[in-house]
């Protein structure tokens, strides 16, 4: 049986994850797998403890927590990736964050002992994932999706929030969002080799479809297509986008009028405005000027079941 590094983010979910930590390990047990556990300390830290362990030669990396947890994994198993050249690895996760917007999106069961089934069956899919550069910054990996705009503001106000997950969480933060510090900005829009510049509220560069807990802004994403899919709002007042919220929770706001959808490889976001961004929920910038994104194709192979 192959090796499991586990890597454990006890205060994901505000504090569910340190919870069920036992929960998990019984499964693990249940299930005849072989692990060995360690605890994330600090911000950044799972992308050394990550990293560390393929260098340790660990086949199966888990990450137990939630979306940034997972994408600190991530990052960690691509800085491992480029230094031995190749993927010899499997990524397991255990959800036990606010979102879990990337195992919803990968066909993660929701139910830790499922998931340990899933391992013990050696049941995989192989994805794509998102690669951002910003000027004066290292290049960093997503998964799931980047938001500029109003995407941006409602991470950073989420934020404060230090008792609540899901959609509890988001939905609030959501609402206050729209009335208080919703506003529009000017930007050009280069994707493949068309452009667009228009003012945007909102634009969101998706390898998954959903995000927040339970917002589908990119129904239509795949993760295994080879692109991003391209959702970008346009200029709307505050009572517009209100009437919005409820439509991307159904994934139906892409047939509003304010609403482009654009299909691309390569997107880069500029404005003289500052952008505020987020990838996967963690936050990239509050005064960027200018984004990239480039969809990495077929570069990590994930415990999960196909859409």
């Amino acid at each position: 049986m192959k090796r499991i590094k586990v890597i454990f983010n006890p205060v994901a979910g505000r504090g569910y994850s340190g919870r069920v930590e036992s929960e998990i390990c019984r499964y693990l047990k249940e299930a005849g797998l072989d692990f060995d556990l360690v605890y994330s300390e600090r911000k950044g830290h799972a992308i050394e403890l990550a990293e560390q362990a393929v260098g340790d030669g660990f086949e199966i990396i888990a990450a137990a927590g939630g979306d940034g947890t997972t994408n600190e994994v991530i990052n960690g198993l691509m800085a491992a990736s480029k230094r031995k050249n190749k993927v010899n690895y499997s990524l397991a996760l255990f959800p036990t964050g606010s979102g879990n917007d990337f195992t919803y999106n990968a066909g993660v069961p929701a139910d830790f002992q499922e998931v340990c089934r899933l391992i013990a069956k050696g049941k995989t899919r192989i994805v794509d994932l998102g690669k951002v550069s910003i000027p004066g910054k290292e290049p960093r990996y997503f998964d799931n999706q980047l938001g500029i705009g109003f995407d941006g503001v409602v991470t950073l106000e989420a934020r404060k929030f230090k008792r609540v997950r899901g959609m509890a969480l988001y939905l609030p933060v959501v609402l206050k969002t729209v009335f208080l510090t919703n506003k529009a900005t000017r930007v050009t829009i280069e994707y493949d080799d068309k452009k667009l510049e228009l003012p945007i509220v909102q634009v969101s560069v998706a390898n998954g479809r959903r995000e927040g807990g339970g917002f589908y802004m990119a129904p239509g994403a795949k993760l295994d297509d080879g692109y991003f899919d391209l959702i970008i709002v346009g200029e709307i007042g505050k009572l517009a986008m209100l009437g919005i919220i409820s439509k991307f929770m159904k994934g139906t706001h892409t047939e509003h009028k304010a609403t482009i959808t654009k299909r691309a490889k390569k997107i880069t976001i500029t404005s003289e405005d500052d952008l505020i961004a987020h990838f996967d929920g963690e936050m990239l910038c509050t005064d960027g000027h200018r984004i990239e994104c480039e969809i990495v194709p077929q570069c990590l192979r994930v415990f999960g079941n196909p859409d």
